[in-house]
C-alpha cells in the first residue's frame, strides 16, 4: 500500500515538473518596408556597370576558374591544345599536393543541408585546374563553394614518356554539419 501511494505521488510530482506553462509563442511580425519610387539618373553622370549575377552550378556543365575567385561557364565542351590521358595511359599519375576544404554557406548551414559534391577536374599539364565538371551537386551554394575550392588544388601533373600531360580526376567534397563551425562563413 505504501509502495502504491509513493509511486502515485512520484508520478503526480513529476508530471508538474514536465508540464508546459500553457503559453503560446508570440507571432513576430516583421514590418515590410514601403517600396521606394525609382528615380531616374541624369544621363550626364557616369553609371557604373551592374554586377553580373552569380553563376549557379548545374550538373553536367563545365566551369572555369576566374582570377577574382568567381566562376565562368564553359560552353565549348572540347579541350583545345591539351593532351588528356586516362590513368591507364600515363606513366606517372597526377599527385595532388594540397586539396583545401570548402566552407558552408550560411543558408545551407541554417537549413541543415548535408551530403557530398562530386566534381571532375581537368588537371592540366601547366599545373593549373583548367576546367571543372559537376557530377553531383548540392543546393544553396555548396556546389559553387566546392568548385571554387577545387580551383585551388595544387598538384604535380601526370607524365607520359617524360612529357607533362593533362588528366581528368574525380574530386569529392563532403559537407557535414558536424565538421562545420558556426563561426566560419
Amino acid at each position: 500500500m505504501k509502495l502504491l501511494i509513493s509511486v502515485i505521488a512520484m508520478l503526480l510530482l513529476s508530471s508538474f515538473s514536465y508540464s508546459q506553462s500553457g503559453r503560446r509563442a508570440k507571432e513576430i511580425k516583421v514590418p515590410v518596408p514601403a517600396p521606394t519610387p525609382e528615380v531616374s539618373q541624369p544621363t550626364t553622370k557616369s553609371v557604373e556597370p551592374k554586377d553580373e549575377p552569380a553563376v549557379t552550378a548545374e550538373k553536367g556543365q563545365d566551369y572555369a576558374c576566374i582570377a577574382d575567385g568567381g566562376l565562368a561557364r564553359i560552353l565549348n565542351t572540347e579541350t583545345v591544345n591539351e593532351r588528356v590521358l586516362s590513368n591507364k595511359e600515363v606513366d606517372t599519375r597526377v599527385v595532388i599536393k594540397t586539396k583545401p576544404k570548402p566552407g558552408y554557406t550560411r543558408e545551407a548551414r541554417r537549413l541543415g543541408v548535408q551530403g557530398f559534391v562530386a566534381l571532375k577536374a581537368l588537371l592540366s599539364s601547366d599545373g593549373k585546374v583548367s576546367r571543372i565538371r559537376v557530377v553531383k551537386g548540392l543546393p544553396f551554394g555548396l556546389t559553387e563553394n566546392a568548385i571554387r575550392t577545387a580551383c585551388k588544388i595544387e598538384f604535380t601533373p601526370a607524365l607520359k614518356d617524360g612529357e607533362k600531360v593533362s588528366q581528368w580526376v574525380v574530386v569529392e567534397y563532403v559537407f557535414r554539419l558536424a565538421d562545420s563551425s558556426i563561426f566560419t562563413p
